[in-house]
Formats: C-alpha cells, sequence, structure tokens
C-alpha cells in the first residue's frame, strides 16, 4: 500500500490510493490532490536550491518544467534532501528541450559539486609549508591526502566563467574554452580555482592513492602540456590537501 502511495504522489493521472478516503467514506481526491501537487512543488523547490545556476540559466518557469519532469521519473530515495538530485545532471544532458544549451549538464555538475562539498566532512587543511616539510629523498614516493570536501568539474565549456558571470556580476569574455574546476572547502566557505591542464588527473591519480611522482607521470603521459609546478601554485593557496598519508 505504501509503495503504491508513493508512485500516486507523483503521478498526476493516478487515482486516489486505496484507504485514502472522507469521513463518508468515499476517495479524498480533492485533499489528495493538494497533498501531491505540495509534494512535487517542494521537491523541485529542493531542486532549485540545489541547482541555482541552472535556475538562472534557464529561468523560473522553464526549471520548474524541467525539474518537475525529474522528479516525476526520479523519486528521492534518501530522506536527506541535500543529497536530492544527484541524477539530474545527467538526466539534463538527455532533456531534449534543454539541448540548445550545450553546457548545462556541466553547470549542473558544478552546482552538485558545489553542495557536495558544502556537506563533505570536515578536516583541517594542510599548512601551505607541507611539501617543505617532507625529506627531500621521499617526496617522490609521498602519498598526499586530499580534503575531504575536494571536487573536480572538467568541461569543454567555461563553466566557472558562466558561474561568477551569474553569482558575482563579474564582466568577463564569454568563449568557447574548455574549463576544468577544482572545488573544495577548505573551513566554512566553498571556494573554486581554476585548473591548469592535467591537474584534474593528478588529483584523480592522487585520490587513488598513487605517490607524489607517480601522479605527476600519470599526468603527463595524458596531457603533454602537464606542469608538477604550475599545478602545485594553484593547490597549496587553495588548500587542497588534509597532509601526507602515513606508510
Amino acid at each position: 500500500m505504501l509503495e503504491g502511495f508513493g508512485a500516486a504522489l507523483l503521478d498526476p493521472d493516478a487515482k486516489v490510493p486505496d484507504g485514502v478516503i472522507r469521513p463518508d467514506g468515499h476517495p479524498a481526491w480533492r485533499r489528495f490532490t493538494v497533498y501531491r501537487n505540495n509534494v512535487v512543488s517542494s521537491l523541485i523547490d529542493a531542486l532549485e536550491t540545489g541547482f541555482p545556476t541552472v535556475a538562472k540559466l534557464v529561468g523560473t518557469e522553464f526549471f520548474a518544467a524541467m525539474a518537475g519532469v525529474f522528479v516525476r521519473a526520479h523519486p528521492p530515495s534518501n530522506p536527506l534532501m541535500f543529497k536530492y538530485g544527484a541524477a539530474f545532471p545527467d538526466w539534463i544532458a538527455g532533456f531534449r528541450p534543454a539541448s540548445s544549451l550545450p553546457y548545462l549538464p556541466d553547470v549542473a555538475r558544478l552546482d552538485l559539486a558545489r553542495r557536495e562539498a558544502f556537506h563533505a566532512a570536515d578536516a583541517a587543511p594542510a599548512a601551505p609549508t607541507l611539501l617543505a616539510e617532507i625529506a627531500p629523498e621521499a617526496l617522490d614516493t609521498a602519498r598526499l591526502r586530499l580534503l575531504p570536501s575536494l571536487r573536480v568539474v572538467t568541461s569543454s565549456f567555461p563553466i566557472l566563467t558562466i558561474w561568477r558571470i551569474n553569482h558575482e556580476g563579474a564582466d568577463l569574455p564569454l568563449t568557447q574554452t574548455a574549463q576544468s574546476v577544482l572545488i573544495l572547502r577548505p573551513e566554512m566557505t566553498v571556494t573554486m580555482w581554476p585548473l591548469p591542464t592535467g591537474a584534474d588527473t593528478f588529483l584523480m591519480a592522487l585520490s587513488d592513492g598513487a605517490p607524489l611522482a607517480e601522479a605527476a607521470e600519470a599526468a603527463a603521459m595524458v596531457h603533454r602540456d602537464f606542469d608538477l609546478s604550475t599545478t602545485m601554485q594553484t593547490l597549496i593557496p587553495a588548500r587542497a590537501f588534509a597532509g601526507v598519508i602515513d606508510a
């Protein structure tokens, strides 16, 4: 019965579930319709809160219609509503009415990464002198621990520029330049940094447990322009590291 009730909440054409009745014993269709509309509206609001840049780009009316379609196909699977919508970016990529905005799925991924970073576990970032504190002979084999909040979104589109234009009012040129973005929360505020070429591959290798030299080699194999020094000049000020993993 509960499964049928939940399905009926998201299906505007579904009949009133059995057991939902008025005092006179007839189906309480009016009350159930109001409740169903409130549930769907609340889920749409949750998506709008979680994907603010997407909402800004498409407008309130289009977003509500798009989110309404998603909500009915993807009900929450977790009682924690801040986790709702993890499938939204990939779903947008297949939503034909939004196909004229090919960058929209990646913008949604950036919104999602910011939300995940905000709710990630706390960890104190390492001091900027982290690498200097490692013995030179141990540097190549050092395994660096990344901040739990660290996320990376890589796109063929200038998603960080799009975000800054929409949220900061930045007067930035909007080109077709691909951007890779570092998202993390070293303290109480989510920050974002543009990543140099190959830094995303480097960070992925580090997150998989590769030592420093091996991670740099992996990035260089994929990206000929990868430069470890340039990458570290971004990651250390961004406070991307939480320390060194003990051997």
